[in-house]
């Protein structure tokens, strides 16, 4: 592997891990450099800028929602417009069909929902391309099922703004938070 001027750790993959949960990246971190990948680290959109003066990552993991409210949407697109060939996964525990879209026209490759493994995180990088074969499944569509999307919609609408979002919603910031401490059912 030669070494790059733009990218001084010398990898062919370096991987840019944007997750304010410590454990939770420490863990993505090991692994992903068990398989190869020079890896770097940051937790917010502030620190993504930082690394990207003097690096250039070839992949990136994305937490959709960052502490202190950050949105992880706006990384993906700062990253896309910065590097447009970067392979970016974004990775949620607040997975709705809004942020889903949202990520994907901001630049995203791929989108999975908590939990996911270094498995399911590569295989997305691998795959650039959308599967017309892949298995459509019959869901009927409940009550809290939508509300679950609406919520959402609003919040990345919002930039992840809980107190806005429940404003928009008509709803007591308290029942809004709840709502989103639940599991999602489906």
């Amino acid at each position: 592997m030669s070494v790059d001027e733009t990218n001084p750790v010398g990898s062919e993959r370096l991987l840019l891990i944007v997750e304010d949960d410590d454990a939770f990246a420490r863990t993505l971190v090991r692994s992903f450099e068990r398989r190869g990948y020079a890896v770097l680290r940051a937790t917010g959109l502030e620190e993504v800028e930082q690394l990207l003066q003097q690096q250039r990552p070839t992949h990136a993991v994305v937490d959709l929602k960052l502490a202190a409210g950050g949105s992880g949407l706006a990384c993906v697109q700062h990253l896309h417009e910065r590097e447009p060939d970067m392979q970016i996964v974004v990775l949620t525990g607040y997975a709705s069909i809004a942020t889903a879209v949202e990520a994907i026209k901001l630049g995203a490759c791929h989108y999975l929902a908590k939990p996911a493994n270094t498995d399911d995180i590569e295989a997305a990088f691998t795959r650039g391309q959308g599967d017309a074969q892949v298995e459509l499944t019959e869901r009927t569509t409940n009550i809290k099922t939508l509300e679950w999307e609406r919520i959402h919609e609003v919040l990345a609408e919002t930039g992840f703004n809980i107190s806005e979002t429940a404003r928009r919603l008509g709803m007591h910031r308290r029942t809004l938070a709840r709502k989103l401490e639940k599991q999602r059912v489906r």
